[in-house]
Formats: structure tokens, sequence, C-alpha cells
């Protein structure tokens, strides 16, 4: 029994020094407690749908070997430049929202679905970002996702022009959380919470899932 504890103990180190060296990612939960964003068909705030989520990933990362180094989940946050600051020195920084349209198209919200990634070319390391955010949104079309694609469109949405259109990724270069990280750096939009239908969907734990593990392919592929 000695012997076995001792030859336990030895390992240790070197578990721990593997456990260190994994890529880590910076998980940010988007809004705050004040300012919770969207609020949802059935009157549920955006920030409890993005906490949901990020846990969700986090347990689907660190279950890859990942390290996941968790920012505003206690919803006190507010300052988005302190949420880059709190990422430095992480491999990605990974925003996780849920989507909204434009207020004028509220009354037909259910005319709008799907995902959709945004990534800064203000950013240092923007090819890495795109590459991110390419590898994600190519994980969630492969899971049955389909991508939101009126964020491009002048009038429904913002005029984001597309940096992958295939897999769902727009710049936007004025993103906050984006374009003064230092790190790689991407915003990830999980579905169109006023849209009544897609808001069921994403509510539920397999769809969340689903999205976390389409999530953490991604990821563990791009930072390979």
């Amino acid at each position: 029994m000695r012997r076995w504890l001792a030859l336990v103990a030895a390992c240790l180190p070197a578990a721990a020094a593997v456990g260190a060296t994994a890529p880590e990612v910076a998980l940010d939960v988007g809004h705050f407690l004040e300012k919770p964003g969207v609020i949802s068909v059935t009157g549920v705030p955006e920030f409890e749908y993005n906490k949901a989520l990020a846990f969700k990933v986090r347990e689907t990362l660190e279950a890859a070997g990942l390290r996941v180094r968790m920012i505003g989940e206690r919803g006190d946050f507010a300052d988005l430049y302190e949420r880059v600051k709190a990422a430095r020195g992480a491999d990605l920084f990974v925003s996780i929202h849920h989507d909204s349209v434009q207020e004028q198209y509220l009354p037909v919200a259910d005319k709008f679905a799907g995902f959709s990634l945004f990534v800064s070319r203000t950013n240092p390391q923007v090819t890495k970002s795109l590459a991110c955010a390419s590898a994600i949104g190519a994980q969630m079309l492969k899971a049955g996702f389909t991508r939101s694609l009126y964020h491009a469109d002048p009038v429904l949405g913002e005029a984001r022009p597309f940096a992958d259109e295939t897999n769902g990724v727009h710049y936007f270069d004025n993103l906050a959380v984006a374009k003064h990280a230092t790190t790689p750096a991407l915003l990830f939009e999980a579905g169109v919470i006023v849209n009544r239908n897609e808001e069921a969907r994403l509510a539920r734990p397999e769809t969340q899932a689903l999205i976390a593990n389409a999530i953490a392919q991604g990821v563990t592929r791009c930072l390979e």
C-alpha cells in the first residue's frame, strides 16, 4: 500500500503540470444584473440564459481537458473593459449571449432565428479570432443549428459584414470585448430569445448541452 501511495504521489506533479499547460478559455457571461440584456418572450432576462449556457460550456470544456476562467458569472461586471482585463493571459476569450432584433421588428420577431458569431478586425489576433469563430460555427451547423443572417442586412440588421458567411461569422469592429482584448476574442449569440419557438428550444437542457458541445468542439479544434 505504501509503495502504491508513493507512486501516486510521484505522478501528481506531472499530472498538475499537464493541467497547467492545457489551453485556457476565458468564458464571459454577457450582461449583468442591473442591465441584464434583452427580455425574452416569456420574461426571462438574457443574463439568465447567458449564465446557464456558460456553465454548460464550462462543464464541457473542462471535460475536454481545457482550463476555464469564468468572467461575469455573478452579474457584477458592469465595465466591459474590466472583463477584458480579467481575461488577460487566456488563450481565447468567448463571450456568451442570446440574440434579439431591432425594436421595430419585435412584433414579427418569430421570423428571426439562428445563431451568429462576431469578431473585431481591431483585435490584434483577428486571424485566430476568426478561425475560432468559424470552427464554432461549423460545429453548430454540424449539430443541426442554423445561421442567423439578418445581422448583415442593412435594413433588418446592423449591416455587419460577413467574415465567414458559410459558418455565420460577422465582423463587428467596435465590439468592446473583442477590440480591447489582447487575446483572440469572439462573441457568440446562441439564438433569438424574442422568437417564442426559438426561446422554447433554447430553454431546454438538451439544447443547451448540444450548443455547449458544439462550442467545446470548435474551441478544441481551434486551439489544438
